[in-house]
């Protein structure tokens, strides 16, 4: 009898522990989860990638909405940083004032984030009772560098040139 008694004790502290570690395991795998929902997020406002065809129908898409012509663009060379990388790509658009402030708008709460720079708007042309202007702009997204790729750091920098 005692030696059941032990072996029973023994199999209720093994269901304990079985049943906690089943507890850990489904806690773990909920944050596994979250974290796998976040990263996803994260990648749509920061990308590894540099995704030019992503990041120009975006910008196409901003563009349709507010009623304006997207009538060339040119991607530029990336320009890496330390953590992150610039993705420049050059605009024109032509279109009405209000519709140009829309745009401009609409890109600022895209997912991505995509910085406008050097707006230029020239040639006004009358267009019935509107003016019609077009702009020149610099249009930067951005692209995460994998972890492993984080360059440039001073002390990288130090390291790399005492061992040439």
């Amino acid at each position: 009898i005692t030696a059941e008694k032990s072996k029973e004790e023994k199999l209720r502290q093994d269901l304990s522990t079985a049943r906690q570690n089943e507890f850990s395991y489904q806690k773990d795998l909920a944050e596994l989860s979250d974290r796998q929902q976040r990263q996803r997020e994260l990648v749509k406002i920061l990308p590894t990638e540099t995704e030019y065809p992503a990041f120009l129908s975006s910008v196409q898409n901003v563009a349709n909405v507010a009623g304006i012509a997207l009538t060339a663009w040119s991607p530029m060379p990336e320009v890496p940083d330390q953590f992150y990388s610039r993705v420049p790509m050059k605009l024109q658009l032509t279109g009405r004032y209000h519709q140009i402030a829309k745009f401009f708008h609409g890109v600022g709460q895209l997912d991505r984030v995509i910085n406008m720079e050097n707006i230029s708007l020239t040639d006004p042309k009358p267009d019935g009772e509107d003016i019609v202007v077009k702009v020149e702009a610099l249009a930067t997204a951005f692209r995460a560098k994998p972890e492993g790729q984080a360059a440039g750091t001073p002390a990288d920098k130090r390291g790399a040139k005492a061992g040439q």
